[in-house]
């Protein structure tokens, strides 16, 4: 199996960015998909789940300004950045679950990682 993210980058602030997350060599679709990031001396920090269907979470830090999405028919989840900030600069990892399990929304309190991980993406904002 391999996750693959794409679409990071060097942006202002203000702007917008799409990161993907693709996942190949498996006849499995993504069931659901945490996407995190990291910065160097910090732990990952969650910033957005999609589960099946339409549930979603987002981190307060992202909270109206990232949306997540996915498109089934091409195993990829999206990961809609806009109003970047400084703050937001960080690798970006897409963390998916291929199995069939239900996770509301809450799951992704819970701290809990699924089993895949890309290698991730990174995205830099200047002020």
């Amino acid at each position: 199996v391999q996750v693959v993210e794409s679409g990071g980058g060097l942006v202002q602030a203000g702007d917008s960015l799409t990161l993907s997350c693709v996942v190949s060599g498996t006849t499995r679709t993504i069931n659901a998909v945490a996407w995190y990031r990291q910065t160097p001396g910090k732990q990952r920090e969650l910033v957005a789940g999609v589960s099946s269907g339409t549930i979603t979470h987002y981190s307060d830090s992202v909270k109206g300004r990232f949306t997540a999405s996915r498109d089934n028919a091409k195993n990829t989840v999206y990961l809609q950045m806009n109003s970047l900030k400084p703050e937001d600069t960080a690798v970006y990892y897409c963390n998916a679950d291929l199995g069939d399990t239900y996770y509301a929304s809450s799951y992704y309190l819970t701290g809990r990682m699924f089993e895949h991980w890309g290698q991730g993406t990174q995205v830099t904002v200047s002020s």
